[in-house]
């Protein structure tokens, strides 16, 4: 989930009138990499108790009762409005345990720079404060990119295999080396660390399915960023998932990583808008509408 993964600074489209569907979206886009980010969800849900990835109708929803970041729904109907998806999604979460989740909307936009003028069934967004429809308030826009592999890239010195959790960890400080944990036995899936000076200090995951290798929550320690580390290390990454088949990556981009991202060769094609529900705020998304 983006709030805890990758902050962002999109914006979201205005609202359909009375229905908290954000207008001019199609929530039938099915995105590049969308397929391979189900079915890493799908493959970590195996390796979590009770993790599951559900279909809803309208939805698919990653349900992790012990992973908040990965409590995620994509929103697939071109018939049910945000809002009445929203409402089934809110029991479901809240069956499982699951206090905080969160909604993707697909768009094939990708200028994350024109402003828009979000509004609610009441109104219009203030500019200040956080938007919300229907128990959901806006949280972040990510752009998708994706790259066509090209044979020749060196592996990096330095770069290791790990788990998910150093890996993610390597991102936010530098992680003794000592302290980094077994890869995870999943097919497909791949945690990475980059070392410097004893300590994992940039840290990724990937997940090949079929021709696409996603790549997700690439983050470089705050003492040891700008020094290309972050790229070095996705260099390699991409590397070891062409020489293992994968013929495109795919990954999430906030506004501030798309030059480095595109340095790679990734190119935007579309974005998620994504939406979060925190325990606290009523979701009456749905419940007085047709289900």
């Amino acid at each position: 989930m983006s709030r805890t993964r990758q902050a962002g600074g999109g914006r979201m489209t205005g609202t359909g009138h009375g229905t908290g569907q954000p207008a001019g979206t199609s929530t039938a886009t099915t995105l590049p990499g969308q397929e391979t980010l189900l079915a890493s969800w799908a493959a970590l849900a195996r390796t979590s108790p009770g993790a599951g990835l559900v279909h809803p109708p309208g939805a698919v929803a990653a349900v992790f009762p012990d992973w908040a970041p990965l409590n995620n729904a994509i929103l697939l109907d071109d018939v049910a409005t945000a809002s009445t998806v929203a409402g089934r999604l809110g029991r479901l979460y809240a069956a499982a345990g699951v206090d905080t989740w969160a909604l993707w909307i697909p768009s094939r936009a990708t200028d994350l720079d024109t402003p828009d003028e979000p509004r609610t069934v009441d109104g219009p967004c203030t500019v200040d404060g956080p938007c919300t429809v229907d128990g959901l308030t806006r949280d972040t826009t990510t752009l998708v990119m994706r790259a066509v592999l090209q044979p020749g890239p060196t592996r990096t010195d330095g770069v290791v295999r790990t788990s998910i959790d150093a890996a993610i960890r390597a991102a936010d400080g530098p992680l003794d080396a000592a302290e980094l944990g077994l890869p995870e036995a999943v097919p497909g899936l791949a945690a990475w660390a980059l070392l410097r000076d004893g300590a994992a200090v940039a840290g990724a995951w990937s997940f090949r399915h079929g021709a696409d290798c996603g790549i997700y929550t690439v983050g470089t320690a705050p003492a040891w960023r700008r020094r290309g580390l972050a790229t070095a290390l996705l260099r390699h990454v991409l590397a070891v998932a062409e020489q293992d088949g994968a013929r495109t990556a795919t990954l999430q981009s906030t506004p501030m990583a798309r030059g480095l991202y595109a340095a790679l060769g990734f190119l935007p094609v579309g974005r998620y808008e994504e939406w979060v529900h925190t325990i606290g705020i009523p979701t009456t998304a749905g419940t007085h509408r047709d289900q």
